[in-house]
């Protein structure tokens, strides 16, 4: 579910059930031509696909953040992590295209997902989303378990 489709007056109610969030980290430096930018975003879309679907009624996708380069942005992208759970929810996930994205540290978000390694090798979506899955599932069996 889209942050956009959750209105004030509905919040209160779904909260319980949406304790997850998922953050989409595009990965642009600001040199990419526009097709680049394009691209970057439609394959972004597309991964996030694998995870807003089958799990819409328990995650919120919020905005992505798209500009992440130089020493401070691993900072900024986690500071937005703890403002998420300072907001409420109990767990968040960044997702990315972007392997040079997922290799910086994020020690406030639960779970990074990437279909891409880092040596350029790409999962297919179904590898994606069977991977995608198995780690949704132990990030919230775990927290259940911590929960108990």
């Amino acid at each position: 579910m889209k942050f956009s489709d959750i209105e004030r007056a509905d919040w209160e109610g779904l909260k319980p059930y949406l304790d997850t969030c998922l953050l989409p980290v595009t990965g642009l430096t600001g040199f990419e031509q526009p097709w680049e930018a394009t691209q970057e975003l439609e394959y972004l879309r597309d991964i996030m696909d694998c995870i807003e679907g089958p799990y819409k009624g328990r995650i919120v996708t919020y905005p992505a953040f798209h500009y992440v380069e130089g020493p401070g942005a691993a900072f900024m992208v986690n500071s937005v992590c703890q403002k998420l759970k300072g907001a409420g929810f109990r767990y968040v996930i960044l997702i990315t295209g972007q392997p040079a994205v997922e290799g910086a540290p994020y020690p406030d978000a639960d779970l990074m997902l990437c279909p891409e390694a880092a040596d350029g090798e790409v999962m297919q979506a179904d590898a994606f989303r069977t991977k995608a899955a198995e780690e949704i599932g132990a990030m919230w069996r775990k927290g259940a378990e911590k929960g108990a």
